[in-house]
């Protein structure tokens, strides 16, 4: 081989060399040895680190590294909020400087607990009568905020086929052992044959033009949502009578894992809003039992509304409380859920919000960190909670609409 070629490699490979000693060898050696000074340091430091006897947090409180310490020699580096939503042990990892300024690992063990006892919705009787083939265990609501599947029983003898009153007890036991019982009269009943009620009082209505009186302000935009049980809209008139924004359903599922379905009018209304310029907001009647589901559920919505201009947010609107146990989901779960749908409609750039009513954002429904659709029919509400959008009657009269329509409020 030519004697300047091998004069030629042999200078690249110690060219190599050097490079590989310069920015691998040494930086390598040089952060080994001053991973050890820091662990001679943290040998050597002095620790002293308090903490509070009490070490059992309620499930989802909101609690910091600093909240479980009494005493500590220096300054915690990140006083983080410590993730408290999973049930059991939880190690805590903090970093903080000391007094000597050495930066000093700790970690301790907290337990996050469940003390919420479930919910049995139900009064002190409850009536069936002798025609009854259902069952109380799944018709009575029997609920946990964690536990998907409580155990619920009831306490006590009882035949729906036979008349009279049987004193009962209805207890819930969670899977953390916490129990309610509520005792209540199952009262079993002939059947009666009732006579259609033949009432002459007028139905009463709310009248959009009285809810922009009452309720338009610079901060506020007065609106409706529809979906097929307004039938033909005209959009024009609507528009004339002040309606500043809709919010139409897209649509829905027959039942839980059934077939989905497009609101029979969803097309002509997104079509017709578009057209003479109300901005329009969506939502979507859900059965999803999980947080798989939900996400099913969006991105099949977001199928339906390709091609239209959607300005304001997309709803979860989920309301099947009456069969609550089918879904075998407790509020922890069922909030899952909604906040799983509403990342997806918004990671594909959509807003999202959840819908429900004051009652069940009371009872049910933690915080999914979107924007409420407040359902109350009421001229003032009492909910306490925040909220973006407020509906506050079903039995709204406008031009352009025949039969009821609902009635909402935006706040800006």
């Amino acid at each position: 081989m030519n004697k300047k070629i091998l004069i030629s490699i042999g200078v690249l490979c110690t060219i190599i060399c050097i490079i590989l000693i310069c920015t691998i060898i040494i930086p390598a050696y040089k952060k080994s040895h001053e991973e050890e000074e820091k662990l001679e340091q943290i040998k050597k430091a002095t620790i002293k680190v308090t903490l509070k006897d009490e070490l059992e947090v309620p499930f989802l409180s909101s609690v910091k590294v600093s909240d479980f310490i009494t005493d500590i020699n220096g300054e915690i580096i990140d006083d983080y909020e410590i993730n408290t939503s999973v049930i059991g042990d939880k190690e805590v990892a903090f970093e903080y400087v000391n007094e000597e300024d050495i930066k000093v690992p700790y970690t301790f063990k907290i337990k996050v607990i469940d003390d919420v006892a479930p919910v049995i919705w139900l009064n002190s009787t409850y009536s069936v009568n002798t025609n009854y083939d259902g069952s109380l265990l799944e018709d009575i609501t029997c609920a946990d905020n964690i536990d998907d599947n409580p155990k619920c029983e009831i306490i006590g003898d009882y035949d729906t086929k036979k008349v009279g009153s049987y004193k009962l007890t209805f207890k819930a036991t969670d899977a953390s052992n916490n129990v309610t019982t509520k005792e209540f009269t199952l009262n079993v009943k002939k059947p009666v044959t009732s006579k259609p009620s033949s009432s002459s009082e007028p139905t009463v209505h709310t009248n959009f033009a009285d809810v922009l009186k009452d309720y338009k302000t610079d901060n506020t935009m007065i609106g409706i949502d529809v979906s097929s049980w307004q039938g033909d809209i005209d959009f024009a008139k609507v528009k004339n009578a002040g309606v500043e924004f809709v919010i139409i359903r897209v649509g829905s599922a027959r039942g839980i894992d059934g077939e989905y379905f497009v609101d029979k009018q969803f097309i002509n209304n997104i079509k017709g809003f578009n057209e003479v310029g109300i901005p329009v907001g969506l939502y979507y009647y859900s059965y999803a039992n999980s947080k798989e589901k939900a996400v099913e559920d969006a991105n099949w919505v977001l199928e339906q509304i390709k091609g239209y201009k959607v300005d304001l947010p997309i709803a979860y609107d989920w309301e099947s409380w009456s069969f609550y146990n089918e879904f075998h989901q407790s509020f922890y779960s069922l909030t899952q859920g909604a906040k799983a749908f509403l990342d997806t409609i918004e990671d594909a750039g959509y807003q999202g919000m959840l819908y429900s009513s004051k009652t069940y954002l009371e009872k049910a429904w933690y915080d999914t960190g979107y924007p409420v659709w407040l359902a109350h029919y009421t001229k003032q509400t009492s909910y306490e909670g925040d909220y973006k959008y407020w509906q506050l009657c079903s039995n709204g009269k406008i031009d352009g609409i025949n039969g009821d329509v609902d009635i909402n409020i935006m706040y800006n």
